[in-house]
């Protein structure tokens, strides 16, 4: 059988350089199995439709088997002649039952046999990644569980603001990634429609049952409209999209950590079988675990654009740009479960000094909005007043090389009287714990914020 299977109308070898331009079974072989699944399912639909014979889709069903077996053992490889992976399936299947084979195509389009391949797979890891979050989540849980009480000065713009404690910051990132598990699932739901029958473009005259192809494949239903599902990519965009915003929150949480393990802060010890070492500093700890994470984040990015591009011109149905959606993808997924993996596991294997991230909370005046709410509660200036007056008593606080916490009522009442009575509250754990309001940093808020994702979690479904 030619391996130029669907060639009928071309009457000349294609040119070397179409050829290689052409051919994406270099990367789509990666849909072998959702291919051989999908054909299975619509062999099982033609038989019981009487659109072929029992002993055909026998025939057929156990020749696709032994493809299968074939590919994952070795025995048939995917050689690059083929165009792709549906003609490469087809071709063995055809050489190993003959014309039962060629009876397999009755009835669909490559159009429609690989938006249902490419969705099968997207769908199935919009799974997996929502999973692999789950694990992750349930990672950050345990370190906010063990540090609900260990201080840590919370910031903006990178400057000290006011303290927390580590398990609020953590459950901060827990509620990015449920986020991120959220959309994914929400995509899976979303998309969960099956392709299967609709052929190039307007359905086909056979009387096919796509209901039944569609519950085989695991499929809510059918998509409704036949010249959208064959040329539709949002599946595949929305994937990007929620791999590109969770690996955004990976690079900020990467970021922390490189920041948190530099001499200059010294919170975290990252695990030495997730660190480096110089080729010439014979001292040197290089976090690159997470400095790669932050840097794989702009390939993700690149991969949400490059498909975006691609789809933005395309008329109506399938148009042979669409062979550019996968390569993307598949990369897009690999860099996602990676990630998701290694960063799970060093977050489970680092080391968190208490007492440098205590000690840093003495540094930066983090108290000063408490001050300024004791004016406000106690001695009934507007706010704005008492900000400024406590803006002086920081300035003095420099002056003397000293945290603001660290001032006397006497160096305090110096600066204004009615300052000193306030002395003794210029606690940093007394501040962080001050914070009850909902969703606040108070321990008990934290421990709070944490029973409350764990609920979520036991109601998930693997």
């Amino acid at each position: 059988m030619s391996k130029k299977i669907a060639s009928a109308r071309i009457s000349t070898e294609s040119s070397e350089l179409l050829k290689e331009l052409n051919n994406s079974l270099p990367f789509d072989r990666e849909l072998y199995r959702e291919d051989i699944r999908g054909s299975r399912a619509h062999a099982r639909m033609l038989a019981q439709q009487g659109i072929i014979s029992p002993e055909d889709f026998a025939a057929i069903d156990t020749g696709l088997q032994q493809v299968l077996e074939e590919i994952e053992s070795g025995a048939f490889t995917l050689d690059g002649d083929d165009e792709d992976i549906h003609m490469a399936v087809e071709r063995r299947l055809t050489e190993l039952v003959g014309d039962a084979g060629k009876r397999l195509h009755t009835a669909r389009s490559r159009n429609d046999q690989v938006a249902v391949d490419f969705r099968l797979y997207v769908l199935e890891h919009d799974r997996r990644i929502a999973k692999l979050l789950k694990a992750l989540i349930a990672a950050l849980i345990d370190v906010a569980k063990a540090h609900s009480e260990t201080l840590l000065p919370g910031m903006t713009h990178l400057q000290h603001a006011q303290p927390v404690n580590l398990g609020y910051h953590m459950m901060a990132y827990a509620s990015m990634f449920r986020r991120d598990h959220e959309r994914f699932i929400s995509s899976y739901e979303r998309n969960n429609l099956s392709p299967l029958g609709c052929a190039a473009l307007a359905g086909t005259p056979h009387p096919i049952d796509r209901r039944s192809t569609a519950e085989a494949l695991g499929f809510r239903e059918p998509t409704l409209n036949c010249l959208d599902a064959v040329s539709d990519r949002d599946f595949a965009l929305e994937i990007l999209f929620n791999i590109a915003t969770m690996m955004m929150h990976i690079s900020r949480l990467s970021e922390e950590l490189i920041l948190w393990s530099s001499s200059e802060f010294g919170f975290v010890r990252l695990c030495d079988k997730h660190a480096t070492g110089s080729s010439i500093m014979p001292q040197k700890k290089n976090p690159d675990i997470p400095e790669l994470l932050r840097g794989k984040t702009g390939r993700t990015y690149g991969n949400l654009v490059s498909l975006l591009t691609v789809m933005k011109g395309l008329p109506l149905a399938y148009n042979k740009d669409t062979q550019e959606d996968k390569e993307g993808v598949f990369d897009s997924i690999r860099t996602a479960e990676l990630s998701l993996r290694v960063l799970k596991e060093m977050i489970e294997e680092m080391s968190i000094d208490v007492d440098a991230m205590e000690a840093a909370c003495n540094k930066g005046h983090l108290t000063a909005t408490d001050l300024a709410d004791w004016l406000v509660r106690k001695k009934g200036l507007p706010f704005r007043d008492a900000y400024h007056l406590v803006g002086h008593a920081v300035n003095r606080a420099e002056e003397l090389g000293r945290d603001l916490s660290e001032l006397s009522a006497e160096e305090l009442n110096a600066v204004d009287s009615r300052l000193g009575e306030a002395a003794a509250l210029l606690d940093n754990r007394l501040s962080m714990n001050a914070r009850d309001s909902e969703g606040g940093t108070a321990t008990e808020r934290t421990r709070e914020q944490i029973a409350r994702m764990e609920a979520w979690l036991r109601k998930l479904k693997d």
